[in-house]
């Protein structure tokens, strides 16, 4: 017996899922876009050259230093900078491969953005982390979310969706 049986099933329940759960990831980019959702805080690099959004009950770290935490930064963070001097670019197979970033984990290797999932490190077993790079206006902006299981990884990608360059003129503030 095949994938069909009595010519009406096409999918497996596996395939199923692995379709539900790319469309739903596909709605999220699009849905997310560069908007910035109500409430929540605009996070900007040392230099106030790029910038990320976090939930309005994630901290500030202190002194314009980038970074943002829920409840302490042992729990979850999100860190924005900028390289102003690195041109944006897509990544090359052969950096994918030495960083280790399957094709199950990148999500977008573009001339738009990059952004991929990998592990943070060995002592933080069940943690992920979120790894994003859009062009600045003179460089590359980036932005790294770590997140426990307990951050829905919906919102952790939202943060992560949100990097963008700083607005130049009345744009977006702390």
């Amino acid at each position: 017996m095949g994938l069909v049986s009595g010519g009406r099933r096409r999918y497996t329940p596996a395939m199923r899922k692995i379709i539900v759960a790319t469309l739903l990831f596909l709605g999220i980019l699009r849905a997310s876009g560069d908007s910035i959702p109500t409430n929540w805080k605009i996070i900007k690099d040392s230099k106030s050259v790029c910038q990320i959004a976090v939930p309005e009950n994630w901290t500030a770290g202190a002194d314009n230093t980038g970074s943002a935490y829920l409840q302490d930064p042992t729990v979850a963070i999100a860190v924005v900078t900028s390289q102003p001097t690195q041109a944006f670019k897509p990544i090359s197979d052969s950096m994918l491969h030495l960083l280790n970033v399957t094709k199950e984990s990148l999500f977008e290797n573009s001339a738009k953005r990059v952004f991929y999932q990998d592990r943070p490190n060995a002592s933080a077993p069940d943690s992920h982390s979120l790894n994003i790079m859009v062009p600045g206006r003179t460089g590359t902006c980036s932005a790294r979310v770590v997140y426990p299981p307990t951050v829905p990884e919906d919102t952790a990608r939202k943060i992560a969706l949100t990097l963008a360059p700083v607005p130049e003129a009345g744009g977006a503030t702390q």
